[in-house]
């Protein structure tokens, strides 16, 4: 792509600020990965993400070709919470994975969303994940914002980056937490040995995770979580740090399942955004599923 060249206000700015507004393909993250894969250069040398611009940079970055792919529409069930000309926001069912990727080719939210939305998502994600600004994990229920054009998609993208974006979980936790709220600020990474898993690391990025007791239940703990960050896995690796994790999560706390449960026991409750249009702010919520309540009343009649 054409050479880019810093003006006098981009002085002093993060790269991958710099370049997720300058070029129209890129999110933050997505930049990221680029400076992570070498594919950014400053003034004939690769770029350092950490690095920050300087008067008479000149960048050069190489875009990946575009991979190609045939998703297929699919009428899959969605449960829409929320929708306009820019943005629409589900409830995400337990077991449903978000987008195409090695072992899902199909039967995904992206399918979904493309039977239901047609060609009206963003694209600044490509081919395999058009409209999804976010992600949830499959056995993670609850809310998730799609973008429906790319002027959303890049207003949504800035507000998760800079943590305006307001999003709330429900989940209950192994044990009884002896404070009735807390905060982990710990950073996370991809663990070293485990590529799947992600793990407190002094060099990942900043993680956040505000955390308050909503109910005791006898070794166990109803709990909203908020986030601050959104790093991958960040709510179950942080109450796992500290002693306490997710209900059901074989993956970061006790390798036997919970009976009637797919994977941990977590849910995207509440989100707050500004919509990228009009400016105001839109709330968005809704209930605990049925088989998140059928675990608190069990817990209910031990205690």
């Amino acid at each position: 792509m054409t050479p880019l060249e810093l003006t006098a206000d981009q002085d002093g700015e993060r790269i991958d600020r710099f370049l997720a507004r300058s070029v129209p393909e890129l999110t933050r993250s997505a930049a990221q990965r680029l400076l992570e894969e070498g594919a950014v250069t400053r003034s004939g040398r690769p770029a350092r993400k950490n690095d920050k611009t300087a008067l008479g940079d000149v960048f050069s970055v190489l875009l990946p070709d575009p991979e190609p792919v045939d998703i297929v529409p699919q009428d899959i069930p969605l449960h829409v919470v929320y929708e306009d000309e820019d943005v629409i926001v589900v409830d995400k069912p337990v077991g449903l994975v978000v987008h195409p990727a090695a072992g899902h080719p199909d039967g995904t939210l992206v399918n979904a969303l493309l039977y239901h939305c047609g060609d009206s998502l963003s694209g600044i994600n490509g081919e395999r994940r058009p409209g999804i600004v976010h992600r949830i994990d499959r056995d993670t229920s609850g809310l998730l914002i799609v973008a429906k054009n790319d002027f959303a998609h890049l207003a949504l993208a800035e507000q998760l980056q800079d943590h305006s974006l307001y999003r709330e979980y429900e989940a209950v936790c192994v044990g009884d937490l002896k404070e009735e709220s807390g905060t982990v600020d710990a950073p996370i990474a991809r663990h070293r040995a485990d590529r799947k898993r992600m793990a407190i690391d002094p060099a990942g990025r900043r993680a956040v995770t505000h955390w308050t007791v909503l109910e005791h239940l006898s070794g166990y703990a109803h709990i909203q979580c908020r986030l601050e960050t959104g790093r991958t896995h960040q709510i179950r690796v942080h109450m796992a740090s500290i002693g306490h994790p997710l209900l059901g999560d074989t993956v970061y706390g006790p390798k036997k399942p919970w009976p009637g449960l797919a994977g941990q026991c977590l849910h995207a409750r509440r989100l707050t955004f500004r919509h990228p249009r009009s400016g105001e702010l839109v709330t968005v919520e809704c209930p605990l599923p049925d088989w998140f309540q059928t675990v608190l009343d069990k817990l209910r009649r031990r205690t």
